[in-house]
């Protein structure tokens, strides 16, 4: 160990988020409402299948509400459902795209 805080040349060190990529995928729907899945997916880093994926299951969750607008979806989150898991479900949708979205964008 050097000490120089270095840490591209650490070796074998994991990649890992403290979002899933379903929380990414929310993220940037709050940012572009009216994102195609295609810019979704490549500003995520995940395939365009996969964003399809995971934007159906926020549908179908009812954290995200999808409307047709002529060739193209719109988006609209729901910012009161609450986090899915049983340490976050106090706390809602809304509350976690406060945090990690710029001011002005509430995704609602």
């Amino acid at each position: 160990m050097s000490g120089s805080g270095d840490e591209a040349n650490a070796p074998a060190i994991r990649r890992w988020t403290f979002l899933s990529n379903h929380g990414h995928v929310l993220v940037a729907i709050a940012a572009d409402p009216e994102g195609r899945c295609r810019d979704i997916a490549e500003r995520v880093g995940i395939t365009e299948r996969a964003a399809q994926s995971i934007i159906s299951d926020l549908v179908a969750g009812g954290y995200v509400e999808r409307e047709r607008v002529g060739r193209r979806n719109q988006y609209r989150i729901n910012p009161d459902r609450p986090l899915r898991h049983q340490v976050e479900a106090p706390h809602s949708i809304g509350e976690l795209l406060a945090l990690v979205t710029e001011p002005g964008h509430d995704g609602a």
